[in-house]
C-alpha cells in the first residue's frame, strides 16, 4: 500500500492507497460464505429427505412385488384338481394319464418293442437317369447323382411309406409305421441298378409285445392307449429285471405346481426381509457429505419398518383364525423362519428368512389338499393385505414418500428463492465496494497532489 503526509500548521494528515491494496473481492466472498450458511444446511436437509424417499421407494416396490406374488396364490388354476402316474422305472416305461383313470398299481412287462421293416440296398452312381419306385412313389435321379441327393427326395415326400438312411456303401429304407408287416414290405424297383438289395438284410415289421398285469397284449406302435384305461404307456425298453410298476394317483392339485409357486414366493419374501433388514440396521455415518452417505442408514432404526417386519415374521406362524388344527398356519406345511430365539439359531433364522420343506408340502397336499389350499389362499390374503397396506400408493410407505415429495418441492422453491436474494446481495456489495474503490482512488489521487504541492511549496522557500 503507498501512502502519504501533509503538515498542516503542525498536524500531519495521512492518506493510506487503500484502492491498490484491499482485496474487496475476498472480503465480499466471505461476507457472503456467512450470508450462504442457512442455504447450505436447508439443501442438506433437502438431500436427507431425497435419500430417505429414495430408499423408500425402493422398499414399497418390493413390497408390491411381494403382494402380486401373493396373489397367485388366490389362482384356482394353481389348485386345480389334476391325476398324475408314476413309473418305477420310466427309461423302460414311461405313462401319462389322458383322462381320468382308476387309481392304483399295475405291472407292465414287455417282451418286444414294435420295430419298422427295413431294407439295405447298395448304390451305385448312375451313369444316366434313373427311376426309383418304393411302393408305387416314384423318385427321378440324374446321372451322377449320389446315395445323399437320393436319401434327400424320400425323406422330403410327406406321402413316402419309407425313410433313407445313408450308410456306408449303401442306402438303408425303414417303414414309416412301426408293426407287424408280413413278408411283404418295401417294394422298390430300379430300371437303371443304381442300387441292389443286399442279401438277408431284410427285416420285418413287428408289433410289440407286453402284458399289463399278465394279460398279453400287442400294439403295432411303442405307444399303448389302450392297456390301461385312461392311461397312455410309452414303451422304451425290453424289461429283462422284472416288470415296471405303474401308479396311479388319486386325484389332487399337482405338488409341483404348488412348491413351484411356494418356493418362488419364499425367494422374493426372503430378498425382500433382507433389504428392510438391512435398511433398519444400518447406522448413518458420523458426518455424512453427500448423497450416498446421506442414503446410507436413512432409515435406520425405522419404526413403520420394524414394525412390518415383525408382523410379517408373526403372520408365519400364528394360527389363522377359523382353520382345523394341523391345518392353520404355514408351519403346518413345512413353510417357517425357525426359531428366532436360543444360542445356536443362524443369522437367517432371526432375520426371519423363510424354509420351506418340500417333503412336508407334499404330504400335506397329499394328505389334505382341501385343507392345504384353504390354509395358503387365507394367510396369503391376510399378509397380503398386510403388505400392501404398507406398500400401496395411498398406504403407509406412499403416504410418507409423497410427503417428502411436498418438503422436499418446498425446500426447492425456498432455496431457489434464497439464492435469489444473496445473488441480489451479492450484487449489492460488489457495487458498494466499486464506489468504495472509486472514492478511495479518487483520495488516494487527491493526497498525491497534495504532497506534489507540498514539495513545490518547499522548493520555493515559501
Amino acid at each position: 500500500m503507498s501512502s502519504g503526509s501533509v503538515n498542516t500548521g503542525g498536524s500531519t494528515i495521512n492518506f493510506s492507497g487503500l484502492a491498490s491494496g484491499l482485496n474487496t473481492a475476498a472480503i465480499i466472498e466471505a461476507l457472503m460464505s456467512a450470508e450462504r450458511a442457512p442455504v447450505k444446511r436447508l439443501t442438506t436437509q433437502q438431500e436427507k429427505l431425497q435419500a430417505e424417499q429414495g430408499q423408500l421407494q425402493s422398499i414399497q416396490t418390493s413390497l408390491q412385488q411381494l403382494s402380486f406374488e401373493l396373489s397367485e396364490f388366490s389362482l384356482p388354476s394353481l389348485f386345480e384338481s389334476s391325476q398324475t402316474v408314476t413309473s418305477s422305472e420310466p427309461t423302460r416305461v414311461s405313462a401319462v394319464t389322458t383322462s381320468g383313470a382308476g387309481v392304483g398299481g399295475h405291472q407292465v412287462e414287455v417282451k418286444q418293442l414294435a420295430n419298422a421293416a427295413q431294407r439295405t440296398f447298395t448304390f451305385t452312381s448312375p451313369t444316366e437317369a434313373d427311376t426309383i419306385t418304393i411302393d408305387g412313389h416314384e423318385y427321378k435321379i440324374a446321372a451322377g447323382a449320389s446315395a445323399k441327393e437320393l436319401a434327400s427326395k424320400i425323406n422330403s415326400d410327406a406321402t413316402a411309406t419309407v425313410y433313407a438312411a445313408v450308410v456306408e456303401g449303401g442306402i438303408v429304407f425303414s417303414s414309416r409305421a412301426t408293426g407287424n408287416t408280413g413278408a411283404e414290405f418295401i417294394n422298390v424297383i430300379d430300371t437303371q441298378g443304381a442300387i441292389a438289395e443286399q442279401p438277408g438284410t431284410a427285416k420285418e415289421g413287428k408289433n410289440a409285445e407286453y402284458s399289463v398285469d399278465g394279460v398279453a397284449g400287442t400294439s403295432a406302435s411303442n405307444t399303448v392307449t389302450s392297456a390301461i384305461p385312461g392311461v397312455t404307456l410309452k414303451l422304451e425298453g425290453v424289461t429283462t429285471t422284472g416288470p415296471v410298476t405303474i401308479n396311479i394317483h388319486a386325484p389332487g392339485p399337482s405338488v409341483t405346481a404348488v412348491e413351484t409357486q411356494v418356493q418362488s414366493f419364499v425367494t422374493l419374501y426372503n430378498s425382500t426381509v433382507a433389504a428392510i433388514q438391512k435398511q433398519v440396521t444400518t447406522k448413518p455415518p458420523a458426518h455424512a457429505a453427500n448423497a450416498a452417505e446421506f442414503a446410507t442408514g436413512a432409515l435406520f432404526g425405522d419404526q413403520n419398518l420394524t414394525g412390518l417386519l415383525s408382523r410379517m415374521r408373526q403372520a408365519m406362524y400364528e394360527p389363522i383364525e377359523g382353520l382345523t388344527e394341523g391345518m392353520a398356519s404355514p408351519a403346518d406345511i413345512g413353510l417357517s423362519t425357525g426359531s428366532a430365539s436360543g444360542g445356536s439359531s443362524s443369522q437367517s433364522t432371526l432375520e426371519g428368512q423363510l424354509s420351506l420343506n418340500p417333503t412336508k408340502l407334499k404330504e400335506a397336499i397329499e394328505a389334505n389338499p382341501a385343507g392345504a389350499q384353504s390354509m395358503l389362499q387365507k394367510w396369503a390374503k391376510n399378509l397380503q393385505g398386510m403388505v400392501t397396506s404398507m406398500a400401496e400408493p395411498a398406504g403407509t410407505l406412499g403416504g410418507r414418500i409423497e410427503g417428502d415429495a411436498s418438503q422436499i418441492s418446498n425446500m426447492t422453491q425456498r432455496i431457489s428463492t434464497m439464492n435469489e436474494m444473496l445473488a441480489v446481495r451479492q450484487r449489492a456489495l460488489q457495487a458498494t465496494y466499486a464506489q468504495l474503490e472509486g472514492v478511495i482512488s479518487q483520495n488516494s489521487a487527491q493526497s498525491s497532489w497534495l504532497v506534489s504541492q507540498e514539495k513545490s511549496l518547499n522548493n520555493s522557500g515559501l
